[in-house]
């Protein structure tokens, strides 16, 4: 993926034209919030496997981001975990008290996140403004100072503070993570 970066890591919002109208009202509202940021622009990556140059560059750790559901398809969340874990359901599901998990379909995040599949991040709990996402974020995760995500497009990563994400930006888009323990 390397050839396919803009090795230029900025510390500012890029222009709007030309981005979509979720991804400048991630930069709304980390502005609004004054949490600062470093971004880096890249192709869509096809695999996690992809974004270990992004995340060299960005001096941060690989996190993964899955958005999954119950089998009724009632209940959504969207899991952050460090990205050299294994998922397991089982474990999982016992930890928050609920049946069997599976992947999400991509029409429940696209609703509920204003993402698509491969843009999966906690930038897209901004747009659940109905609160039918339920944050899971393994506890490893807050052992890292940064956080690498996507403002709600693979396309751009970024790297946020953990304590700007724990502080300022869950309580403003209304969401109480649960601690899990993958």
């Amino acid at each position: 993926m390397e050839e396919r970066i803009d090795h230029v890591i900025h510390t500012v919002r890029p222009e709007a034209v030309g981005r979509l109208e979720k991804e400048n009202r991630t930069y709304d509202v980390l502005e609004k919030l004054e949490i600062p940021f470093t971004r880096m622009d890249h192709e869509a990556a096809a695999s996690i496997d992809d974004c270990h140059e992004v995340d060299k560059l960005l001096q941060i750790t690989i996190c993964k981001n899955l958005f999954l559901c119950n089998t009724q398809k009632t209940k959504f969340y969207l899991l952050m975990m460090p990205g050299h874990k294994k998922f397991g359901t089982k474990n999982l599901s016992s930890q928050i008290g609920s049946a069997r998990l599976s992947f999400a379909p991509a029409e429940y995040m696209e609703q509920y996140l204003d993402i698509t599949p491969g843009s999966v991040s906690i930038m897209g709990l901004l747009n659940d403004t109905h609160m039918q996402v339920q944050l899971l974020i393994d506890k490893d995760i807050l052992m890292d100072e940064y956080i690498g995500c996507h403002p709600c497009i693979n396309t751009t990563s970024l790297r946020i503070k953990t304590r700007d994400i724990l502080d300022k930006f869950l309580p403003y888009v209304q969401h109480q993570p649960i601690m899990v323990d993958l």
